[in-house]
């Protein structure tokens, strides 16, 4: 009888052990699933694993960085001189302060300096600080700014405007740029005196030419784009040119002008072929601008493919009409036309393909 109470005595110890190490095994793994971060958090590097986690949370980072920026465009001065627009990615913020942002954006030395593309430079005097922005019923945007504002050059007063203007007017809700400065309303610009009166818009150009020989009185000015190339950097620019309408057709005026190239001495590409004709008159219906021409238009004949800067500088410079909403080019004897990259158009070609305008 000891002996077998020894027995289940022992027992019964090596029961308690067993036990107690199962609960407290199960209980580790519940701790430890408790301890384990979200999918979502930040990783931290073990020094056996550097090199592979580090570019595990390099990946992650790039993946962050694009997800917390949105694409602005913002109206630059370039290697020439002329107010080009530049897509930036700026760091996301709430919508109602997009066009402050932007505004902020253009100023020297400011953020904007880290993202500037090879050639570009921001066209706000260094300092100046964007105390409000205001939008009226009638989509004018009171720009207030401080007393900084005033310290830019003379000779680039144009640029400096057309730069805040073209850049505020992206938004569809803004059809024109008054300025204050530390509250008090400006009817002109503060160093060379370009009038502003009740607004400026693009209505008032961009990179103006000049028109040379053409009657100022009997034309019409127009703004047209022209692609340009600084280093590896393609983009277009704007130009407001004054010609001569004929026949009153402003649309086969326009084209004509494009086929004729800038008639600035700079970097502005002429990218049409000189032999390159309208077939015929452009017709416009229901929003959609019809453009023939014969096959001097193409990059490539044989495999009907147009060169993108044609299409983009057509479109560009077409839809600027308000009439205007999309662009459907067509070449006489060729059914569909493809672009470089091989894609049909098999639909009219928008602005929005190049551009996107946004809400304020």
């Amino acid at each position: 009888m000891q002996k077998r109470g020894i027995l289940l005595l022992t027992i019964t110890v090596c029961l308690s052990i067993i036990l107690t190490g199962c609960f407290q095994g199960e209980q580790s793994l519940n701790d430890q699933e408790e301890m384990d971060p979200p999918q979502n958090a930040e990783a931290v590097n073990d020094l056996e694993g550097e090199s592979e986690d580090t570019e595990s949370t390099d990946e992650n980072a790039e993946g962050e960085t694009e997800a917390n920026t949105n694409a602005r465009t913002l109206y630059l001065l370039d290697s020439n001189g002329m107010v080009a627009p530049q897509t930036l990615q700026l760091p996301q913020i709430e919508s109602k302060e997009v066009a402050k942002q932007a505004m902020e954006y253009l100023v020297k030395g400011g953020p904007v300096s880290q993202l500037l593309p090879n050639g570009f430079q921001a066209v706000l005097p260094a300092g100046t600080q964007v105390l409000s922005l205001n939008i009226q019923d009638n989509g004018t945007l009171v720009v207030d700014l401080s007393k900084e504002f005033k310290n830019y050059k003379a000779s680039n007063e144009l640029e400096v405007l057309q730069a805040m203007t073209y850049t505020m007017t992206q938004f569809d809700s803004v059809e024109n740029v008054k300025l204050r400065i530390n509250g008090n309303p400006q009817s002109e610009m503060p160093v060379n005196g370009t009038p502003i009166g009740e607004g400026y818009s693009r209505v008032n150009g961009i990179n103006i030419s000049d028109s040379g020989s053409v009657d100022l009185l009997a034309s019409k000015p127009v703004t047209l784009y022209y692609p340009s190339v600084h280093d590896d950097n393609h983009y277009f620019v704007p130009v407001t040119q004054y010609i001569d309408v004929q026949n009153d057709d402003l649309y086969s005026s326009i084209v004509q002008t494009l086929l004729d190239g800038p008639v600035f001495n700079s970097n502005l590409q002429h990218v049409f072929n000189s032999k390159t004709e309208l077939v015929n008159n452009p017709s416009l219906r229901s929003g959609v601008l019809e453009v023939v021409f014969n096959q001097e238009v193409l990059k490539n004949s044989e495999k009907a493919v147009i060169s993108d800067e044609v299409m983009e500088t057509l479109v560009r410079s077409l839809s600027v009409d308000k009439n205007v909403e999309a662009v459907e080019v067509k070449v006489e004897n060729i059914e569909t036309l493809f672009n470089e990259n091989g894609e049909a158009y098999t639909e009219p070609v928008t602005t929005q393909t190049f551009t996107s305008t946004e809400k304020l």
